[in-house]
């Protein structure tokens, strides 16, 4: 009986150890693998030709000014306002959004921060709120439509 709880715990012991390296091994993997992709992230912007920490070394896309966009939300119309500094985005603000649903609508306004840091409105569209996000897009798109620098703001 004794050799049989001997053995038990040395096979238990063994399984825990299987166990514990099979842990450790998959957590280096993944560690491995971010550094693999923030590796490939770092190339491709550099590749692109954009570097983000010198932003006054590429050609302004924008003009600066403040421009306003309006389009259809999910229950009405969204206006925006967009607030261009030295080429880029600085600002994007909601001007009015009456009949909008505050429930979707309080979700949609984190597309802002999406169009702020990629300088455009191409993005997608939050979950849980698409019509009133994708008016919120829209207005931002006419508006830095009207920023771009091949445009001539009309007033």
């Amino acid at each position: 009986m004794n050799s049989f709880w001997t053995k038990t715990i040395s096979l238990l012991t063994i399984i825990g150890i299987l166990i514990f390296y099979n842990l450790v091994i998959a957590d280096r993997n993944k560690t491995e693998e971010i550094l693999r992709l923030k590796s490939e992230l770092e190339q491709d912007s550099l590749q692109s030709g954009v570097d983000k920490s010198n932003k006054d070394n590429v050609d302004s896309r924008y003009k600066d000014g403040v421009y306003e966009g309006e389009a259809k939300g999910f229950c009405g119309q969204i206006k925006v306002q967009a607030v261009i500094e030295k080429g880029s985005v600085s600002e994007l603000k909601i001007i009015s959004a009456e009949g909008e649903d505050s429930a979707y609508f309080d979700t949609a306004v984190s597309i802002i921060d999406m169009i702020i840091d990629n300088q455009s409105a191409d993005v997608d569209t939050i979950s849980g709120a698409t019509f009133s996000s994708a008016g919120i897009k829209n207005a931002a798109k006419q508006a830095l439509g009207k920023a771009e620098n091949k445009y001539e703001q009309k007033d």
